[in-house]
């Protein structure tokens, strides 16, 4: 939860700046979702795969019982942001732009939901 914090820092600097390059930011989002969701399934009792997959992971932590929220299914289109869209241009033509405040406020929510988790509050 530590290093996702870094990560969290950097969106933060980022969010209000009109020339941040999103495939920056969603390489600093990916990183912190990544982040938690390992530390969900280590605080579940589980080991994590050496993988970027969000969806992986979310669905691991769903396996070791943890309750997350629907609205986190949200995170899995971060996964690109892992590693094809850092040496990659992001393509004109994606689905939806990344919702910079959407995703900011997933990870708050995120970032919560584990702190809940972890002491012991039933989720």
């Amino acid at each position: 939860m530590l290093k996702a914090a870094q990560d969290e820092y950097v969106l933060d600097a980022l969010l209000n700046d009109p020339r941040a390059p999103v495939e920056v930011f969603g390489f600093h989002a990916q990183q912190a979702a990544e982040k938690m969701l390992k530390a969900i399934i280590v605080a579940a009792g589980g080991t994590f795969p050496m993988s970027h997959r969000i969806a992986e992971l979310l669905d691991l932590a769903k396996d070791l019982r943890a309750r997350l929220p629907d609205s986190f299914e949200e995170l899995r289109h971060l996964t690109p942001f892992a590693v094809e869209f850092r040496y990659d241009v992001m393509p004109e033509e994606s689905e939806e732009p990344l919702d910079v405040r959407r995703v900011r406020q997933l990870l708050r929510d995120l970032r919560a939901w584990a702190e809940k988790s972890a002491s012991g509050v039933s989720t």
